[in-house]
């Protein structure tokens, strides 16, 4: 995910965030904020994606709260794994209703509309929200990609979507950002594989068509609309992300 630090941050944490967070721990001094923010805009450069200025308190605060609490998983069940040789080939699981922060981004480039889309929502995670504080920080962030009629390619407009924490899911705060929408999902039954590296509109094409070898033919899966999950930093260079096919009938 381009510029996406979803942990820049931390090593993944299969703890589900503190409902309570304290603003004890030490701020980090200007030098290491200066720091983090030149690796945001030197990931940001290769995807051709400015990282703003006021992103500096944003990036350091959700640096700083990912080192002290991790991040709470987005709950699922498993129904079902398929394996080959001993390794999971794919998997069928079951997303539960809930709410989730979505905006809409539509540039150039699939990496540039993921970016930026995910600064906004990564802003109100990071206090401009109607609580003033931290949410904190779920994964996966899922990206929503809607084909062309013709299948040869993405439709511009990108969802990222932000799981909201099960501390707010009763009682949503709302975003300073109008572009910003609180949404209630319905539960999705999906069908996932695992893949590593860079999120392209090549890779991931790459990664569709791969399981869709796999599956062979399904009457019961959308074709127009996949799901892309991304769990880890982009300065990782063998990052986990799952592509998600989407069940018809949850």
């Amino acid at each position: 995910m381009a510029l996406i630090s979803i942990e820049d941050l931390a090593e993944l944490d299969d703890e589900p965030l503190d409902d309570e967070v304290t603003d004890s721990s030490e701020p980090m001094d200007d030098e290491e904020q200066e720091r983090l923010y030149a690796h945001w805009q030197s990931v940001g450069r290769t995807h051709q994606v400015t990282v703003p200025r006021e992103m500096t308190g944003p990036i350091t605060e959700m640096t700083r709260r990912n080192q002290e609490v991790g991040q709470e998983r987005v709950p699922f069940a498993a129904i079902s794994r398929h394996e080959k040789l001993g390794e999971i080939i794919y998997e069928e699981r079951v997303y539960p209703a809930g709410k989730w922060a979505c905006v809409t981004i539509g540039e150039d480039l699939y990496e540039q509309s993921i970016s930026k889309g995910f600064m906004k929502l990564m802003r109100f995670i990071c206090k401009e929200n109607s609580a003033g504080r931290y949410l904190g920080m779920t994964v996966p962030v899922v990206n929503e990609i809607t084909m062309l009629e013709d299948g040869t390619g993405f439709v511009k407009d990108i969802l990222t979507a932000y799981y909201l924490p099960a501390e707010f899911q009763a009682n949503p705060p709302q975003p300073s950002d109008p572009d910003i929408s609180i949404i209630h999902r319905d539960t999705i039954r999906v069908i996932t594989r695992v893949f590593f590296g860079t999120t392209t509109e090549e890779t991931i094409s790459r990664q569709i068509s791969l399981l869709w070898e796999l599956l062979g033919v399904s009457e019961n899966v959308h074709r127009d609309t996949y799901m892309v999950a991304v769990y880890e930093n982009p300065g990782v260079p063998s990052r986990r992300n799952e592509i998600w096919f989407i069940r018809q009938d949850p």
